[in-house]
């Protein structure tokens, strides 16, 4: 999947040219993995761009950040501004968002605290994750060999950058194997997320989805569903979840910033329901791009408007 330039990435506090946006080779983030980040996205609405669930995400980042003892250079609101400030200087009306944290150049010791502290904000054009077709066909998946991260080895919670080593190995196993995508067990054999999504079964209308517990992050948009789930009168269930369920179920789908929310047809070449996106997946989906494109008021407050010259 190519890259569609945009024109400028922030860049600790000042806007460059998209080619000119580098690090040295010996930064510490390269060799070890050390960057915490975010995705998210911005809509294009009938009153202009808006980016999705800003303070949230910020927040997280921060979090992720303390748990790294990663000192911020910038503060939550410089950074908020500076996300609305890169999708503006960018003239986007929808796009994906990255902004990332990341230890810089100065020594090459496991110990990282004496690297500066970067960061950077980019914005680009990017479609459906998983296809735009996805989101109405839905997506072929597997159960992968590959195990999300104990309690007491990495933390689930932040999100960093070298947890996605875990990440890449679902995904390419998944590739090999044909699917779309991965779904990975927690260390007990419990069902825990995919390589970048969280999960979510509709069995006999009720909605299950892992708890933080099984070694998930806690999404945005997995937030934001159950939100939505529950006022549409769905009862929400965040309870473990053996493997089998995944092939019992009604209805499996994935939830995310990049996915949004995409159906789940198959798990291990086994067919989810009727095969084809669910009743309860639709009406989510709905009530979910109608609030994100501005089609319905956004009672939530989960749109920050970006003004554009």
């Amino acid at each position: 999947m190519s890259f569609n330039k945009s024109e400028y990435i922030w860049f600790d506090g000042a806007f460059v040219p998209w080619d000119e946006a580098k690090v040295h080779v010996l930064s510490h983030a390269l060799h070890y993995g050390s960057s915490v980040f975010e995705g998210i996205r911005c809509y294009d609405t009938a009153t202009g761009p808006a980016i999705f669930c800003l303070e949230a995400h910020v927040k997280r980042m921060v979090c992720s950040c303390r748990i790294y003892r990663m000192e911020l250079p910038y503060s939550p609101e410089c950074l908020s501004q500076a996300i609305v400030d890169t999708v503006a200087r960018n003239k986007l009306r929808s796009c994906y968002i990255r902004p990332l944290a990341f230890r810089g150049y100065a020594q090459l010791g496991v110990e990282p605290r004496s690297c500066p502290v970067q960061v950077i904000i980019a914005a680009w054009d990017w479609g459906a994750y998983l296809g735009a077709e996805a989101l109405e066909q839905g997506v072929d998946v597997g159960v992968s060999s590959w195990r999300r991260m104990a309690p007491d080895t990495t933390p689930a919670a932040a999100k960093v950058g070298g947890h996605y080593a875990n990440s890449q190995l679902i995904r390419m196993e998944a590739a090999e194997h044909g699917y779309a995508e991965g779904i990975a067990l927690d260390i007990h054999g419990y069902v825990s997320e995919g390589s970048g999504e969280n999960v979510f079964l509709v069995q006999d209308g009720v909605l299950y989805t892992p708890p933080l517990s099984a070694s998930v992050l806690a999404g945005i948009t997995r937030s934001c569903t159950i939100t939505l789930a529950r006022e549409l009168g769905y009862e929400v269930r965040e309870t473990m979840i053996p493997r089998e369920q995944l092939y019992m179920a009604d209805e499996v789908f994935f939830t995310g910033t990049a996915a949004e929310l995409t159906p789940i047809r198959s798990v291990d070449r086994i067919v989810v329901g009727q095969g084809c996106r669910g009743p309860v997946t639709t009406r989510l989906q709905d009530e979910f791009f109608k609030i994100v494109s501005g089609r319905v008021p956004d009672r939530h407050h989960w749109l920050t408007p970006v003004p554009m010259a």
